[in-house]
C-alpha cells in the first residue's frame, strides 16, 4: 500500500502539477485528514527539490465561505497568496472561503486543486491507476464539443430532465490531470460547465450523493424544480424536506442558485459519499447550488455564503440536440473512439 500511495503521490507531484526545484507548495488539511497521504506527498515535494509547508486548522463546521469564522482568515491568506501550488486536503473544504478567494484572485501563479478527504485508496484509484495520457485526448475533445456549443440538455433514469444554455463568457475547465499552468484545477476526471446565468429549466435528480450536508446518497431521490435558474421546490422524502431547510438556512439567496454542472469521468472512481470523487464517477453529472467564482463566470461570478454539490447517476447529455451519452456510456462515435479503457 504505501509503494502504491507513494507512486500516486510522486504522479501528483511530478505529472500532474509538474513541481519545479525551488518551488513553494502549502498542503492544507484540518483535523479529520488523512496524514498518511500528506506524508506522501510532502515527500515527493521534497523528493522534487521544492520547499513545502503543511497548514493544518481545527475542522469547521462548514464549508465555503460560512467557514471563515473558524478560520485563521489572514495568515492562512497570506501563505495561499505566497505560494507557487497548493493543494488542498481538509474535509471540511476551504474551496470558496475567503481565504481561496483572496488567493485565487491575488497570486496569479498559484496553481491550486481541491482533493477533499483523500485516503490512501481514493489517491490510488483515481490518481496512480488512471491511464492520464489517454483521458487527456478524450476529455479534451469532449470539452471542446461543449465549449462550441449552444445549448445543453441532460436526462437520467431517475427522472431529471434540465436544459439551459452555454454562456462562451463562461469558463469551461477541462480537468485532466493537468495543473501544470496557473489557475483552479480539480482532480482529474471532470468537466466543468458554468452556465448562463437565469438560463437552467427543468428538474434535476440527485440520486447519487448529496454533500453537504448529508455526505451520502439519499434514500429517495431529491428533486429539485429550477426555472430561470433558481430552484423553486424541492420534492422527495424526509431528507429532500431536510435539504430544503439547509439550504434556505441560510438565508441567502444565491443558496437558492444553480452554479455549474460537471461531466464525471475518471475511470477509477466510485459512488463512495466523498463528493470530489462522486463527482468524477463515469458517466455521471453533478450539479452545483450557490457559490461560482469570479475566474468561473467573469466578471463577477455568483456570490453566495457557500456551495453544495448533488450527483445525478447515468446521465443523458445532448449538445444543440446531438447526443453524445446515454444512460451513462459514450455514444458519439468520434467519442467512443477516444475514451479510454475503463
Amino acid at each position: 500500500m504505501k509503494t502504491e500511495l507513494q507512486i500516486a503521490a510522486d504522479k501528483l507531484v511530478r505529472d500532474i502539477f509538474g513541481v519545479q526545484p525551488g518551488e513553494s507548495v502549502v498542503l492544507t488539511a484540518d483535523y479529520a485528514s488523512n496524514q498518511n497521504v500528506l506524508r506522501a506527498v510532502s515527500d515527493s515535494v521534497r523528493e522534487a527539490g521544492a520547499l513545502v509547508m503543511t497548514i493544518t486548522v481545527p475542522t469547521p463546521g462548514c464549508v465555503g465561505k460560512a467557514a471563515d469564522p473558524e478560520l485563521p482568515v489572514r495568515p492562512l491568506s497570506a501563505a495561499l497568496c505566497a505560494c507557487d501550488v497548493w493543494i488542498e486536503f481538509n474535509h471540511q473544504w476551504l474551496l470558496y472561503s475567503t481565504p481561496f478567494e483572496k488567493a485565487s484572485q491575488e497570486n496569479k501563479k498559484l496553481r491550486y486543486m481541491c482533493l477533499v478527504d483523500f485516503d490512501e485508496e481514493l489517491m490510488i484509484r483515481t490518481v496512480g491507476h488512471v491511464d492520464t495520457r489517454q483521458l487527456q485526448i478524450f476529455m479534451r475533445r469532449v470539452a471542446q464539443l461543449t465549449r462550441d456549443a449552444k445549448t445543453m440538455r441532460v436526462t437520467t433514469p431517475a427522472g431529471c430532465d434540465v436544459s439551459f444554455e452555454i454562456d462562451p463568457a463562461h469558463y469551461v475547465a477541462c480537468d485532466c490531470g493537468d495543473a501544470t499552468m496557473p489557475g483552479i484545477h480539480m482532480l482529474t476526471g471532470q468537466i466543468n460547465v458554468v452556465p448562463r446565468f437565469g438560463s437552467v429549466q427543468g428538474t434535476i435528480v440527485f440520486d447519487g450523493s448529496v454533500t453537504p450536508p448529508f455526505g451520502r446518497s439519499p434514500a429517495v431521490p431529491i428533486r429539485l424544480t429550477v426555472k430561470d435558474g433558481v430552484i423553486q421546490s424541492v420534492e422527495g422524502g424526509e431528507e429532500a424536506s431536510s435539504y430544503e431547510k439547509y439550504l434556505r438556512d441560510f438565508q441567502d439567496a444565491g443558496m437558492l442558485k444553480m452554479a455549474h454542472i460537471a461531466y464525471g469521468f475518471n475511470p477509477g472512481a466510485r459512488l463512495t459519499g466523498n463528493i470530489v470523487e462522486d463527482e468524477r464517477v463515469w458517466g455521471a453529472t453533478e450539479w452545483g447550488i450557490g457559490y461560482v467564482s469570479d475566474i468561473d463566470a467573469p466578471p463577477c461570478g455568483q456570490d453566495a455564503v457557500s456551495h453544495s454539490d448533488g450527483i445525478c447517476l447515468k446521465s443523458s447529455v445532448w449538445l444543440d440536440g446531438i447526443q453524445i451519452m446515454d444512460r451513462g456510456e459514450i455514444v458519439l462515435p468520434e467519442l467512443a473512439e477516444l475514451a479510454p479503457k475503463r
